[in-house]
């Protein structure tokens, strides 16, 4: 019997804030019992597991030893260009000529996270 993944955990200086950007980068809601100032805060991603935000008194101190890997239902480019629009920072952009790689970004609380291409984007280079 193999285990499923419930949360992916996110220490946060400000959880509610922190979920409310990712809430805008998967397309889903915080639950409408998550408040400002609470400082436990979830996103139901619809297929059982959370993204889980919770308030430390620390700010993040070191390189993330797992992060999120994202790929766009846009193109990687736009989609990098929407969450800089959101508060995102490019970290380090692995992007090739011929149009592999990816992009490192860091969240508004310098979490890391990575935008591949979209699968069209994939598709169409083969």
């Amino acid at each position: 019997m193999a285990s499923s993944i419930h949360n992916v955990s996110f220490d946060a200086r400000d959880a509610y804030g922190l979920a409310q950007f990712w809430s805008q980068v998967v397309g889903k809601p915080i639950y409408d019992v998550d408040k400002p100032g609470d400082p436990e805060v979830a996103i139901d991603m619809g297929d059982g597991s959370n993204l889980f935000f919770q308030q430390v008194p620390e700010a993040k101190s070191g390189k993330n030893r797992v992060h999120i890997c994202l790929q766009a239902n846009s193109t990687r480019d736009e989609e990098v260009a929407r969450l800089e629009g959101l508060g995102a920072k490019i970290f380090d952009d692995r992007r090739n000529d011929d149009g592999t790689g990816w992009v490192v970004m860091h969240d508004p609380e310098g979490n890391e996270f990575c935008i591949e291409r979209s699968l069209a984007e994939k598709a169409a280079a083969n």
